[in-house]
């Protein structure tokens, strides 16, 4: 398996960018409330760089497609994202490329912000800021499922008791494609209530699995 140098530095790249957003508030008594979603220097980051539907369509600050991409709300927000990237980043570069991997990382996300803005068009308010690296990495994912639909994914199952069990890539992704989807549905206009956007993750996921059909390399099963 090649070395992951491509999803070690979109790595490196969104933790940086969190914790440089974030550092005037980090340095004051506010630490815990910066880290947890109510940093004032984020806020003025993300009006500047977070991608509104309304500008882009109207051909306006076009380069928050990809500078909302580095933005994360929260700590949490970023973790998550940051493990799934971690976990099923590394085995796509392989089968890609690295520099195809990383055309696709932001073709991905791209697709999930045309979903996002679609659905906001029509739906939703286009006035929303949308960040977050959670479309591109959804991208990810269902390239994932196409490229290594066996691989075993080691997962907190509750059954009576918690238990870690290996899972199908196919099962685990695709229950978490289904609810992505559900919660779309469910949630179509109210998205900026939700605080989730949903159809973005749907959008970047099906693009995930074109790119896969498409780009399909080597494949290997891994227990992850």
């Amino acid at each position: 398996m090649t070395e992951p140098h491509v999803t070690r530095i979109l790595l490196i790249v969104n933790v940086v960018v969190f914790f440089v957003t974030i550092l005037p508030d980090l340095t004051s008594n506010n630490w815990f409330y910066a880290l947890f979603g109510t940093s004032s220097s984020l806020d003025r980051v993300v009006l500047s760089y977070g991608m509104v539907p309304a500008l882009v369509l109207q051909r306006e600050r076009l380069y928050t497609l990809f500078t909302s991409m580095f933005l994360h709300a929260d700590i949490l927000h970023l973790g998550g994202n940051m493990l799934f990237l971690y976990i099923f980043g590394d085995n796509v570069e392989d089968a890609f490329g690295h520099g195809r991997y990383l055309a696709f990382y932001f073709l991905s996300g791209l697709a999930a912000s045309a979903a996002f803005i679609w659905t906001q068009l029509f739906w939703g308010d286009v006035y929303t800021i949308a960040i977050g690296a959670s479309g591109a990495i959804a991208g990810v994912l269902g390239a994932y499922i196409i490229l290594y639909p066996s691989a075993r994914i080691l997962t907190l199952v509750m059954i009576g008791w918690i238990y870690i069990m290996p899972v199908p890539a196919l099962l685990f992704l695709g229950f978490w494609f289904v609810y992505q989807l559900l919660y779309g549905m469910l949630t179509l206009g109210i998205e900026a209530v939700a605080g989730i956007a949903y159809w973005a993750h749907i959008g970047g996921f099906v693009a995930g699995i074109f790119f896969g059909l498409v780009w399909r390399g080597r494949r290997r099963s891994r227990t992850l």
